[in-house]
Parts: C-alpha cells; sequence; structure tokens
C-alpha cells in the first residue's frame, strides 16, 4: 500500500516562537501558524476563512526560527502530518490533535525592522544560508525575474 505525507503551508505566526531543547540538546520550536483563505461568493459577497495549524521545527532550523522569527512575520513551512493522541488527564478522555513537522522553513518577508514586511522576498538567502562558507570560485544563483507566473 503506497503513502505520501507532504504538507506545504504559508502564513503568519499567531505567537512568538517556543524554543526548548531536549535533555540531548536537540532544540524544538513550537510554533502556530494562521493560514487565510479568500474567496467570493455566487452573490459577490467576499469571505475569509482562518485556518490555524501548530507546528514543530527542531534542530538548527528551529533555533533560527527561535532568534529571527516573531508574531506576526509570514514564513513558509513545508513538512509532514503528525496525529498526537493522549488521555486527558481530567477527564480520562482520549484526545488528539493533528499537527505538522517542518522538514525546512523559509523566511518570507524583509528582515525585521525593514521596510514592506508583508512582502515576500525570495532573493534573500536564510540566515543559515547566509552565514555557510561560499568556495571562492562560486558563482552567484541566477535571478529568476524573468519567469512568466
Amino acid at each position: 500500500m503506497a503513502s505520501f505525507n507532504k504538507v506545504i503551508l504559508v502564513g503568519n505566526l499567531t505567537r512568538d516562537p517556543e524554543l526548548r531543547y531536549t535533555p540531548k540538546g536537540t532544540a524544538i520550536a513550537k510554533i502556530g501558524l494562521a493560514i487565510n483563505r479568500y474567496w467570493t461568493t455566487e452573490t459577490g459577497e467576499k469571505k475569509e476563512e482562518v485556518t490555524f495549524v501548530d507546528v514543530d521545527v527542531f534542530g538548527r532550523t528551529a533555533e533560527n526560527v527561535g532568534q529571527y522569527m516573531r508574531k506576526g512575520r509570514p514564513l513558509l513551512v513545508e513538512g509532514r502530518l503528525r496525529l498526537d493522541q493522549w488521555d486527558d488527564k481530567q477527564t480520562g478522555q482520549k484526545r488528539s490533535r493533528l499537527g505538522v513537522v517542518a522538514e525546512s522553513v523559509q523566511f518570507l518577508g524583509s528582515p525585521a525592522g525593514g521596510e514592506g514586511s508583508g512582502a515576500p522576498s525570495a532573493s534573500r538567502p536564510s540566515p543559515a544560508a547566509a552565514s555557510a562558507p561560499q568556495p571562492a570560485d562560486a558563482e552567484a544563483p541566477p535571478e529568476h525575474d524573468d519567469v512568466p507566473f
């Protein structure tokens, strides 16, 4: 039986990231994303629907998210769905929650303190990429301004 579990989300952080470390030193950032959907009904009425998603980010990416992201900032998350199940301590009932485990994260918008924080910026490298050493003969990546969509 084949299976495929992939999620791509773009939204705004609903709160500042909550960064913690496991006893072995692995960073875990818990974030909330708000994803907005807009549409127009057949009668011309404009509607909006907001979906709130809990996301767990691990490792160095979690540290970058904790350092650079704040409530309201736009973020692209690529990951997988995960179902958490537990017994409620007060009622004894079974509880469950569907969340996302991030496999990659891309910061959107301008850097903190910059103008136009809502506009995506694909040409700005992520903090992790900016700190990585570049070979002396490496060329800059090509610009994709001529893409027709």
